[in-house]
Formats: structure tokens, sequence, C-alpha cells
């Protein structure tokens, strides 16, 4: 009945379906393209997004790793420099240790010299009242000078009242040097300036 007519009003009522099906087709085409093109773009952003957690992270971490790097070196040097001041102040106690240790030695020593002269002093003054013993003390001294200077010519000084018991001994003296050392000596009292009576 409708057949041949090329005016559209004149058309089936049906006949304008195809054309809304295809609106609603095309629109969800759209639709379609429009979700994958948004998971698209969300997928590059969870993407992109994670890239830059993971460049953040790995930033996070060189940074953490450079800060703890710094951070143990300077505790490695805050103690090294610890050692070396308790390593100084060892030497520097030990030092004070050794030098009160030397001057304690030395001052026993001082003392015991001190002690070996009074009592030396205190013998001879009771060996000066023996003639013979004190003969062989002066003639022992004599001849530990005659040994130790071991000069050609020695000049004694003695005390004015000893004057014949000390030519005595240097007779004794010189012969005993000679034949130890095989060297000659002349022995002289000084006469001229002899010891006092406190010596």
């Amino acid at each position: 009945m409708y057949e041949g007519t090329t005016d559209p009003d004149q058309r089936s009522p049906g006949s304008k379906f195809p054309r809304v099906q295809q609106s609603r087709n095309r629109s969800l085409i759209h639709m379609h393209m429009i979700k994958h093109m948004m998971a698209f773009i969300e997928q590059e952003a969870n993407e992109k997004a994670e890239e830059i957690d993971a460049k953040a992270e790995e930033e996070f971490n060189i940074e953490k790793g450079r800060l703890v790097q710094q951070q143990r070196v300077k505790i490695m040097e805050y103690y090294e420099r610890k050692e070396k001041q308790v390593e100084l102040q060892k030497k520097i106690q030990s030092s004070n240790l050794l030098n009160q240790a030397r001057l304690k030695v030395l001052k026993t020593r001082e003392d015991h010299l001190k002690r070996l002269m009074e009592e030396a002093r205190d013998r001879l003054s009771t060996v000066t009242k023996e003639t013979n013993k004190y003969k062989k003390v002066v003639e022992g001294l004599i001849s530990q000078g005659l040994f130790q200077l071991l000069e050609p010519e020695v000049t004694i000084r003695c005390k004015s009242h000893e004057k014949s018991l000390v030519e005595e001994c240097i007779s004794k003296a010189v012969q005993h040097y000679k034949e130890a050392s095989g060297r000659d000596v002349k022995v002289v009292i000084d006469t001229n300036d002899y010891l006092g009576s406190d010596v």
C-alpha cells in the first residue's frame, strides 16, 4: 500500500524505529568508547601514579641511605675522636705515673745516699781514732783516686795534722797503682791549702 512513496510522512509508523535504534546504537558505542577511553586514562593515570610512587620510594630510599651513611660516618668519626682522646688520656696518665715513680725513686735514692753519707761520716769519725784502720782507708782512697784520674801528676789535699799519715799512705798507694796499671805517677801534698777541720 505504501510502496513507491517517497514522502517520508507517508511511510509506516514502524519505519522510524530503525533510526532510533541506530541512534541508540551510536550512543551505546560512544558510551562504550568513552568508558574504554576512561578506563585507558585511569589505567594510564594509575601506571603513572605507580611510577611516581616507585620513583619517590627509590629517591626516598636513596636519600635515607645517604643520610644513614652520613650519620654512620659522623658516629664513626665521633667514636674515633673519643678513642683517640681516651688513648691520649691513657698516655698522659701513664706518663704522669711514670714521672711520679721516677721522682719517688730519685727521692728514695737521695735519702739513701744521705743516710750512707751520714753513716760513712759517723764511721769515719770512729775510724780516725783507730790509726791502723784509718791508714788503710786513706791508702784505699788515694789508690782509688789514682785509678780514676790516670794522670802522671796528682796533687792531694789533706788536713794539716794528718800530713805525715797521708805521706805514709801515698808511697803504698803509688806502689799498688804502678803494679796494677804499669804506669808511673808523681803524687804531692798541697801544703799551701790544707783542708779545714770541719771536713
